[in-house]
């Protein structure tokens, strides 16, 4: 009984991987994110649900609860002191699933970002898992996920190529005959 519960268990998992692989790639279609963009996600998504599937599956291998406690205590313990020590990157990776479901601004936009230091204007190159390039200039910034997040951002509207500055007067040539 175990086994068909485990294997059911098992198949649950494929299909509801591919169906959430499936949607994140209609959604980041729909709002027009790259390619490598959606991959990210659906790898950091992935992840979690496999370790849920294995949370549900180890008391299907024959292993009793108290000997789960014992040892979901002690990787909790070492997990949180990690995460403790490293929870900018923790807190840049959820920024980045926030970013891909509800960042109203994408690659191409010209943006500034309201900072009592230095506002940062320029144009966003690319969003990755841990920060977002903008360009400004020559120069290209790195801006932490959970930063821009926290931060106003104004959408501009994109540069306009300069004209000529001033047109001068063409000289008019007289041709003599």
């Amino acid at each position: 009984m175990n086994l068909l519960f485990a294997l059911a268990i098992i198949i649950a998992f494929i299909m509801i991987t591919r169906l959430t692989e499936s949607a994140i790639h209609r959604f980041g279609a729909a709002r027009d994110v790259s390619q490598f963009r959606m991959q990210y996600i659906v790898k950091t998504v992935n992840m979690g649900l496999t370790v849920f599937c294995v949370i549900l599956l180890i008391p299907f291998m024959g292993v009793e609860y108290s000997q789960v406690s014992i040892f979901l205590s002690s990787v909790f313990a070492v997990l949180g002191v990690a995460l403790f020590a490293q929870w900018s990157i923790l807190s840049n990776i959820t920024a980045s699933l926030v970013i891909f479901f509800g960042f109203p601004y994408r690659v191409g936009d010209h943006i500034k970002i309201m900072d009592k230091d230095d506002d940062i204007t320029g144009i966003i190159e690319d969003i990755a898992l841990f920060h977002i390039t903008i360009k400004r200039g020559d120069e290209l910034i790195s801006y932490p996920n959970n930063l821009i997040l926290q931060k106003g951002v104004i959408k501009n509207p994109k540069p306009k190529v300069e004209q000529v500055k001033e047109a001068e007067p063409v000289k008019e040539t007289s041709s003599k005959e």
